[in-house]
């Protein structure tokens, strides 16, 4: 019998290739969105105003839950408010409406930021303490405790992912915003400081999502998924322009220069120690499932399928 599957988030970068592993694995699929797919059975909700319809969840199997709410803006009281109603209240009304509907599975994805950035040269595991500071892994996390809860009490498979930085072909934040300044020239070289990020291409990504939701051992478990490599901000510089073409500059910009940047604006100084930051990760646990990665960094614009 062919699983039945509910996802949200697929016109997001990460949902729109889950998407099409869905369909290449020729799973019978419906969405819940703010808009319509054409060729899918589409309920179309918003989840930070709308009621989740009961009818989106009839006779489903499988709940991949992507959408989400995330802005960088600190101390905004409207990015505090759905942050709240889009990643937490809704993600439980949805786990709770799963439970009433007999659904066997639901998985989350949540994100890194849901724990605590590494400060030394231990990559972090899922086991370590949590004290998450920015407001959408807050949310993240809240909703985590909540769903295994759930979990714990119906018995649902619930499974949860937390993705490190996501790289693949159009990709978008701020990579996007490195490549496209790279291409366009005014991107400076960045100094090799010897930080380390894990990150991991799409195709990867949902990969393990898949894996996370129909492995029975991964059933009340937090997985972490890079693709096992570290890479610092230099490295990053230096692969996105091989990627483009580009002869990387042999000369860099001094690391006192960007301090002395930051200094212009607390949203800078944040935007100039997040790209010079430690954001080291283990996907320890999800490779005892039998996850490997396929791709590196250099790999960016391959795909699976």
């Amino acid at each position: 019998m062919v699983d039945k599957v509910l996802l949200t988030g697929a016109n997001g970068f990460v949902g729109s290739r889950l998407l099409s592993l869905l369909k290449y694995k020729e799973l019978n699929v419906k969405l819940l969105l703010r808009s319509k797919i054409n060729n899918y059975e589409t309920f179309l909700c918003d989840l930070g105003k709308d009621k989740i319809p009961k009818l989106a969840l009839m006779s489903v199997d499988t709940i991949f839950h992507l959408a989400a709410y995330n802005n960088d803006i600190q101390d905004s009281s409207k990015s505090r408010e759905l942050n709240r109603l889009i990643n937490v209240d809704a993600t439980v009304n949805l786990a709770k409406l799963a439970v009433e509907n007999n659904v066997k599975r639901f998985v989350f994805i949540s994100s890194v930021k849901a724990g605590e950035i590494s400060k030394s040269n231990n990559s972090i595991n899922q086991s370590d303490p949590i004290r998450a500071e920015e407001l959408y892994g807050d949310s993240k996390r809240e909703a985590e405790l909540k769903l295994l809860k759930i979990g714990k009490e119906s018995g649902m498979h619930i499974s949860i992912i937390r993705p490190s930085l996501v790289y693949g072909p159009n990709v978008k934040g701020n990579l996007q915003l490195m490549l496209s300044g790279i291409k366009k020239g005014w991107f400076p070289p960045l100094p090799e400081t010897g930080n380390k990020r894990s990150m991991i291409h799409v195709d990867d990504l949902v990969k393990a999502i898949f894996l996370v939701g129909y492995d029975e051992r991964a059933n009340g478990g937090i997985f972490i998924a890079t693709d096992g490599r570290l890479y610092s901000s230099r490295e990053i510089y230096d692969v996105m322009c091989e990627i483009l073409g580009k002869s990387a500059s042999r000369w860099s910009l001094p690391k006192i220069l960007f301090d002395i940047v930051s200094l212009v604006s607390p949203q800078i100084k944040y935007k100039i120690n997040k790209l010079f930051s430690d954001a080291s990760y283990s996907s320890e646990n999800l490779e005892k499932l039998g996850f490997k990665a396929q791709f590196t960094l250099k790999e960016m614009n391959e795909t699976i399928f």
